[in-house]
């Protein structure tokens, strides 16, 4: 019996003995539920002076609790002690797909306020008073192609895993803040080939297009990632959000 089935029987239990607060009891154990699985989509460790951010989340779509637990751990890293840096990552063989389309399909409503949470999270990222690292470990499509965009630096895979946004082939035109940060961060090139495309980089033409900074083995993605962040913890948090800010204001005017 799953965790909820459990909760709707206990509801049920106290029904039959009369209790009034029966609901109450409910929805305080669905948030319980809820909160117990945020905590597994989300690690967040130190290693020295830089934060490791590992999403744990199978695809790691951005689902309401994915980004209700990555909001979490940047609250929580944003108030940790400097110096830092931060890596993020992912697990297995994804960094992250982008946005949940399951959920999204199940109500067209839904789009207007996820769409502007996610801008939300893309503009965090960029002001982040902190140098990032995106270690992207495996797959980084659509809109984690684009979270990962929102760091300082890249590390992909050599071997496996490709950088791609595949709005044009799913019918999904890339929204106006979406587009401002793909051609703020990308070659203008590489912008228009990725978006127009579609097109599938692998590590090594990553790296040659100007999206990764470095391609390796995949043993040494997260060693590598915390190898150039490291020297970089010590920087202002301050100054490098402002720098950031006064950077991609073009970028963050359309995003906010």
């Amino acid at each position: 019996m799953t965790q909820v089935a459990q909760a709707k029987a206990i509801v049920r239990a106290l029904s039959r003995r009369g209790e009034r607060n029966a609901g109450a009891i409910l929805y305080s154990y669905r948030r319980v539920i809820t909160i117990a699985r945020e905590a597994t989509m989300i690690d967040l460790r130190r290693e020295g002076d830089v934060h490791v951010l590992r999403f744990d989340d199978g695809e790691n779509r951005f689902s309401p609790d994915f980004l209700d637990a990555l909001s979490a751990a940047l609250d929580e890293l944003t108030a940790a002690p400097a110096p830092k840096a931060l890596v993020t990552t992912g697990t297995g063989k994804f960094y992250s797909n982008g946005l949940d389309l399951d959920w999204l399909s199940a109500d067209a409503d839904r789009w207007g306020p996820y769409l502007e949470r996610v801008h939300g999270l893309f503009a965090r990222m960029l002001t982040l008073p902190m140098p990032t690292v995106a270690a992207v470990n495996g797959h980084a499509f659509a809109a984690g192609a684009m979270l990962s965009l929102t760091h300082d630096y890249r590390v992909m895979r050599a071997d496996r895993g490709w950088f791609c946004l595949p709005e044009v082939d799913l019918g999904l035109p890339f929204t106006p803040g979406m587009s401002a940060l793909i051609q703020a961060r990308l070659p203008k090139l590489t912008a228009h080939e990725a978006m127009v495309t579609g097109r599938r980089y692998a590590g090594e033409d990553a790296v040659a297009a100007g999206i990764a900074h470095r391609a390796v083995a995949e043993a040494e993605v997260a060693a590598t990632a915390l190898a150039l962040a490291a020297p970089l913890a010590a920087k202002d948090g301050a100054t490098v959000a402002r720098i950031r800010t006064d950077l991609y204001r073009p970028v963050l005017d359309v995003l906010t």
